[in-house]
């Protein structure tokens, strides 16, 4: 760049401004002889920590017969408890014009799939581990659950 300052110099140094913000970069500098000029861009926060990936969880777990720490505002969770493998938005069926795989009564065998958790816009069919009668649906078409948290409960 012959003269870095002058006004034929602007366009570009606002182009490089441009590809900056676009690029999320967070400076470049520019030197010419004894002149220089950096442009800085916008302070994007640090990405989230990543969870380490363990071993495979079962999908459900039976409860056991005494449950500590459990608030006087909670119920008391009696039967097959099936817990959230994952974190992610819970559906009770394939797609909002189809009916729920399960509902409260339905007779459910070890292996039928009887919810959806979306995780990183993946689709996960979850499959019960128990034979059993829905007894409970603890959770809302479309809520997030967090991870080991009850959905359902199995008679």
């Amino acid at each position: 760049m012959s003269d870095i300052f002058g006004m034929a110099e602007l366009e570009t140094i606002e182009r490089l401004a441009d590809i900056i913000n676009e690029k999320e970069l967070s400076e470049v500098t520019i030197t010419d002889g004894g002149k220089s000029i950096t442009i800085k861009g916008k302070k994007c926060p640090p990405p989230p920590p990543m969870q380490a990936m363990g071993a495979p969880v079962p999908v459900q777990q039976p409860v056991p017969a005494a449950q500590p720490q459990q608030s006087a505002a909670e119920p008391k969770l009696t039967g097959k408890v099936v817990k959230s493998p994952i974190v992610g938005t819970y559906y009770a069926a394939p797609s909002p014009e189809k009916p729920a795989f399960v509902k409260v009564g339905d007779k459910v065998s070890k292996g039928d799939v009887i919810m959806i958790i979306e995780s990183m816009k993946l689709m996960n069919e979850i499959q019960s581990d128990f034979d059993g009668i829905v007894d409970k649906i603890l959770v809302s078409d479309g809520q997030a659950v967090e991870y080991d948290q009850p959905l359902m409960i199995i008679r």
